[in-house]
């Protein structure tokens, strides 16, 4: 009678979390664009979700967090490029002395 070798454990997938991407993007949408770059959020709580899934052994939840976290990542992210542009813009228009002259003349009226 020989002996069965036992199974190897299957080692989870490596899945990235996306979660520092997450962080980051979330951080600089919101900084440099507006409110609206708090939808990075959605993707912290994708990111948050990933590792949870691989430790309940839910391969196939896991993969789907990390591709909604990693879409979410990019849409916070294009929302911090467009709110760097926009403020390379207004900077190197005069925007803000124009701004500053408005609420002088604001402060003025009261």
């Amino acid at each position: 009678m020989s002996a069965v070798p036992p199974l190897p454990q299957q080692a989870p997938a490596n899945i990235p979390n996306h979660l520092a991407w997450s962080i980051i993007s979330t951080v600089l949408a919101t900084c440099l664009c507006c409110p609206l770059g708090l939808v990075g959020i959605v993707a912290i709580v994708f990111s948050s979700q990933v590792n949870s899934k691989l430790n309940q052994g839910d391969l196939e939840g896991a993969r789907r967090a990390s591709n909604n976290a990693k879409t979410w990542c990019w849409v916070a992210t294009a929302l911090a490029i467009i709110g760097l542009l926009l403020n390379i813009y207004v900077l190197a228009t005069g925007g803000m002395a124009q701004y500053m002259q408005m609420m002088e003349q604001i402060q003025q009226q009261q």
